[in-house]
């Protein structure tokens, strides 16, 4: 993690390295330089620190408690979505999209004009940034040919060469132009504020489906692969797309801080890739792209990217049938999503039609406008932690501390209803705490952090001039993700089934089991 974003302590690191599950390897020099030369360096410096300063005490109080997490303590918002305009367009021409609307600012009547001066000045120098990258691998490339004496590995290599001198900086042409466009599109987005834990490509058969119909004619631009068969040219697009899953495999998500560190035993990020669904027009998204890359996730079997299919009632059972046989050997993918109500849900939120349908799942798991949606996530909250705390009217029973509402005792309630109306209170003031903070968190990071590069692939943020943290996106959602449903709605159940509707068993003996942690009482667990 960036260390202006969020500082790695020494307990950190030692939890990293010896963690059981994928560890991240700290050698004794690098525990070395944290401790003489970047912990104090960025004391009270980072976004972390910041971060907390502008916390009110009621905020820390519940955040030590474990009532909700903090995501963007460690690193900015993630789990954005691309759509289809990379795939349109260069870096060249965004740059011509960007000098437009700097043209189009007005300095007389728009106060805002010189901070959306500065800030799509910076898109256009991120985008020149991804150009050069590019051309550093095409230059890298064409020194190895030249040293190269297998005729076939020269060949590849020249290829690579052309192919980074043509993407990003333009359009691409082709299938495998395309797709190592969208990775040096994920590599910069990644690399530019460590977003937290996702970015996706989104639906990607439908993305690529036209360049490997382009391929299937024999119109390609490298040489012999000019005139592949088509058995041949669907061989080579599924190599490719072999390695693009290695790629994404072996991407790392730069390791968390804390408690996530210590519970978490992730090690890459979280992509996921859409299949199937509808088409803007409402069309069957379903196309030989999606059967081809069904085929690699069944051959590739690997963690990353993730894959969904989007279950439509206009798409053919062979999709369906097809990755149901993927899902039966037990590997995990794709999962299941219901497009339609998909569809619905983003119209209900705001989103146009054509915008919904276009959109689908990603991360762990929103659903979203692809390529027009700023995603804020914001982190987990503890729904069972809020019973525990109506259940001691208030108390944190860990720490002894009063940190919540004082809604009763639970012992002098006479119905389920106004036990869980005392939960309801607990859970509206732990929101509002919640939201509260986040408001704030998003405007230190829109004046502090911003992130560019991510902004001028996000619809509207080049047309307001205006970054992705600063409701730049067309569409701007911030999340809350409720944890522990399942184990509330279990609890919930047991308390009105046990204490309110057959009384088998009084608060006041509940409470008792629940500090015991029922040692003693296996009959009454079971």
């Amino acid at each position: 993690t960036y260390p202006e974003l969020c500082c790695h302590s020494l307990q950190d690191l030692d939890i990293l390295n010896g963690r059981e599950k994928i560890p991240f390897a700290v050698s004794p020099q690098a525990r070395q330089v944290y401790q003489e030369t970047i912990i104090p360096f960025w004391q009270g410096k980072s976004m972390r620190d910041l971060l907390f300063a502008e916390m009110t005490g009621e905020w820390k109080a519940a955040y030590e408690a474990g009532i909700f997490t903090e995501f963007m303590e460690q690193r900015a918002p993630g789990h954005t979505v691309l759509d289809d305009k990379i795939y349109r367009k260069g870096m060249s021409d965004f740059k011509a999209d960007i000098q437009h609307s700097l043209q189009e600012l007005d300095y007389l009547h728009d106060p805002q004009a010189y901070a959306k001066e500065q800030e799509l000045r910076a898109m256009s120098i991120c985008a020149e940034a991804l150009i050069r990258f590019a051309q550093r691998h095409a230059d890298l490339a064409r020194a190895s040919a030249k040293r190269e004496t297998d005729p076939q590995r020269k060949a590849e290599l020249e290829r690579i060469a052309e192919i980074c001198e043509h993407v990003p900086a333009h359009a691409p042409r082709d299938f495998w132009e395309a797709l190592q466009y969208y990775w040096f599109v994920h590599l910069g987005v990644t690399t530019e504020l460590n977003t937290w834990d996702a970015f996706c490509p989104g639906h990607l058969d439908r993305h690529l489906e036209p360049f490997y119909r382009k391929g299937l004619t024999g119109d390609c631009h490298f040489g012999s692969d000019s005139h592949l068969t088509h058995a041949d040219f669907r061989s080579l697009a599924e190599e490719l797309l072999q390695c693009f899953w290695i790629k994404f495999n072996n991407q790392p998500a730069p390791p968390k801080v804390g408690v996530t560190a210590a519970e978490s035993g992730t090690y890459t990020d979280f992509a996921q890739i859409n299949l199937g669904g509808i088409l803007e027009d409402g069309a069957d998204g379903v196309n030989e792209v999606t059967y081809l890359l069904l085929d690699v996730i069944e051959e590739m079997r690997l963690l990353q990217p993730s894959s969904s299919i989007q279950v439509s009632k206009k798409n053919p059972d062979r999709f369906v049938k097809r990755a149901a046989r993927i899902i039966r050997t037990g590997f995990g993918q794709p999962s299941v999503f219901n497009a339609d109500l998909i569809v619905q849900e983003l119209v209900r939120m705001g989103k146009s039609v054509a915008d919904a349908r276009s959109g689908g799942s990603s991360g762990c798991v929103e659903v979203g406008a692809f390529g027009k949606e700023a995603y804020i996530l914001t982190g987990y909250f503890n729904m069972p932690k809020l019973l525990e705390l109506t259940l001691h009217n208030g108390l944190d029973p860990r720490t002894g501390r009063k940190i919540g509402l004082e809604t009763g005792d639970p012992a002098t309630f006479e119905s389920f209803e106004e036990f869980f109306a005392a939960y309801e209170k607990q859970l509206r003031y732990f929101i509002e705490i919640k939201v509260r903070g986040n408001n704030v968190i998003e405007r230190l990071y829109a004046a502090y952090m911003p992130a560019p590069f991510l902004s001028l692939l996000i619809d509207d943020c080049i047309a307001s001039g205006k970054d992705y943290h600063d409701g730049g996106a067309r569409y701007n959602s911030t999340y809350i993700q409720g944890v522990g449903l399942g184990t509330l709605t279990d609890a919930m159940t047991v308390i009105k089934y046990h204490v309110f509707d057959q009384k088998t068993l009084k608060m006041d003996a509940l409470l008792a089991l629940l500090d015991a942690d029922f040692e003693g009482h296996e009959r009454e667990r079971q």
